[in-house]
């Protein structure tokens, strides 16, 4: 395997790991035994976290590249 696989192997592992375990420590303060929140502090909470994993999606997706270069007529 090549140096910048190993390298991203090691990495995403360790920080996909430290994501989710901060998202089910986020997760625990849902316990209303504990904390008292209203519907619209959860739904801001889940909004921010959906909008972060919807930026990391179009992160890891394919860039379109063009060698056609630009033209205005065909």
């Amino acid at each position: 395997m090549s140096e910048k696989r190993d390298n991203f192997i090691r990495l995403a592992e360790g920080r996909v790991t430290r994501a989710i375990d901060s998202i089910r420590v986020i997760g625990n303060l849902s316990n209303r035994s504990n904390y008292e929140y209203t519907a619209e502090d959860s739904k801001r909470i889940i909004d921010a976290l959906q909008t972060e994993i919807n930026a990391l999606k179009v992160q890891f997706m394919p860039r379109p590249t063009s060698n056609k270069g630009f033209k205005l007529r065909k």
